[in-house]
């Protein structure tokens, strides 16, 4: 049969496998292995965070994710690197961390990667991959991102039935070549649509919803939002189900890595832009029939730089040294494997502006969290996309004195030096606990692993001279050297 006739099945089943795919059958261990090269298909949504039925939001309506997450293997502690999207994405991309790869903002805002770095989409390439994107690339410089497909803006994707039938396409054009298929749903990214083209078909009011706890208000305006936000999720997850199922349709399903997740935490405050739980705990569930056993639950503290190390192993392929991630491979064997104790992210900006300019870095480790914040000597507008919304002011309105919620959003307006909360008996990060006496060990310990941490991936922002031309370029103010510091910021 000539390759121009054979059937859609046979496309997913004659990718690259041979010796290539009998090599990596004791490259990944585990008792069940596939014998070819995998499709990979990477799903992510924008700004959707842990509202999601299986994990545990009881008004979230996904039932494709669920059901993915019943087929593969569900992260319970997995996080972006910056809860932006550009810098989050360049993470996806180089295995690195934004400070690393000089992608600290906005790709559209003027921010950049670093240009010559190794890429997911050019290392998969030259490991024989044919490799396509739908919807928003969002990280610069473009020649470094050498997608053989791409198709739409960043918003085309909000019709999720069309972006299923061009991705339908793609994974039927393979010519024997295993795929690599990026697919950006806009959903659940503000400005909120509660309806789409039909979808969803019946949806959520205001009396339907309620502010998720991280917020701490609740106002009629706030319910709205958020009755939004539920809603276009549950339109992202109809997305799903649609490449679910344009996947089996073209008999790729047995032969796919499927990953889904968002890219940050959702548009509101004290989640995007924020190092708070809400805004770099992600959503991650990860598909791969015949190699990740179905209904695994994993509670390893894994990160968005873990993702191409994975992924290139995988594949077979090359994956650059000196990255600090690792492959997510033994987890998939045993979720509960000893993985990494300490979990790192940071900010930096979203746009040039002052207000968007507040750079801090923050650990966690199984039930502490540390918040070192950069400029904390002046106040944090919250004047900035992804911060707007009712339920800034709501919070300003309402009666929170001498309540956690309202120690929180005072936090957020004027953040402190260091911030410490104990994850494990206060979740949303209300109670900051870095001046208790009682706390300093546990505070110590971690300024000592974050500034580790920083050296090991050069900070350029431990430079006090970076850090003030930095601020310089973002009319951010001065920053004055400490006397007696020198240029080496201490935590």
């Amino acid at each position: 049969m000539s390759e121009g006739m054979m059937s859609r099945r046979a496309f997913c089943r004659s990718a690259a496998g041979g010796a290539v795919g009998l090599a990596l059958r004791g490259a990944l261990g585990g008792t069940t292995r596939p014998a070819e090269r995998p499709n990979i298909l990477m799903v992510v949504t924008d700004d959707l965070g842990c509202q999601v039925g299986c994990y545990g939001d009881p008004i979230a309506r996904t039932p494709n994710i669920d059901g993915l997450a019943a087929e593969g293997v569900r992260f319970t502690r997995a996080y972006v690197t910056q809860a932006s999207c550009s810098p989050s994405r360049s993470s996806m991309f180089t295995g690195m961390y934004p400070h690393q790869n000089g992608q600290i903002g906005l790709a559209h805002r003027g921010y950049s990667m670093r240009p010559g770095l190794k890429t997911l989409p050019a290392l998969l390439k030259a490991a024989g991959y044919r490799t396509g994107v739908l919807g928003k690339v969002h990280v610069k410089p473009g020649r470094d991102l050498p997608f053989d497909f791409h198709q739409f803006n960043a918003t085309g994707t909000r019709d999720v039935a069309r972006t299923a039938k061009v991705a339908d396409g793609f994974m039927h054009g393979g010519r024997g070549k295993p795929f690599f298929l990026m697919v950006n749903l806009f959903d659940p990214h503000r400005p909120f649509e509660n309806t789409f083209r039909g979808l969803p078909k019946q949806p959520l009011g205001p009396d339907d919803v309620k502010p998720p706890p991280f917020l701490g208000v609740d106002a009629p305006e706030v319910r709205k939002e958020v009755a939004g936000y539920y809603n276009c999720a549950a339109r992202a997850d109809a997305g799903l189900g649609m490449l679910l199922r344009a996947l089996a349709r073209n008999g790729c399903e047995k032969n796919t890595i499927v990953m889904f997740l968002g890219d940050h935490g959702p548009p509101f405050p004290r989640a995007k832009l924020s190092c708070y739980e809400a805004g770099i705990r992600i959503p991650l569930v990860i598909r791969w029939p015949g190699r990740i056993e179905a209904g695994l639950v994993s509670d390893a503290l894994v990160s968005t730089i873990d993702f191409l190390p994975t992924l290139m192993e995988a594949a077979g392929g090359q994956t650059p040294e000196g990255l600090p991630g690792r492959s997510l491979a033994p987890l998939f064997d045993d979720a509960k494997v000893p993985w990494r104790e300490l979990l790192f992210a940071e900010y930096n900006s979203h746009t040039h502006t002052a207000s968007s300019f507040f750079p801090r870095r923050c650990v966690r480790d199984d039930r502490y969290k540390l918040i070192v914040n950069l400029l904390h000597d002046r106040d944090r507008s919250l004047r900035t996309p992804g911060a707007h919304g009712a339920a800034w002011e709501a919070a300003q309105q309402a009666e929170l004195d001498g309540m956690a919620a309202g120690s929180a959003w005072k936090t957020l307006a004027r953040p402190p030096e260091v911030e410490l909360y104990d994850l494990k008996t206060d979740p949303v990060e209300f109670r900051n606990l870095a001046d208790r006496a009682d706390s300093r060990p546990v505070l110590q310990r971690l300024q000592k692993e974050l500034l580790a941490w920083r050296k090991r991936t050069d900070d350029p922002l431990l430079d006090r001279r970076k850090l003030a031309a930095l601020a310089r370029r973002h009319g951010a103010g001065e920053v004055k050297p400490r006397p007696g510091k020198g240029n080496r910021r201490k935590q």
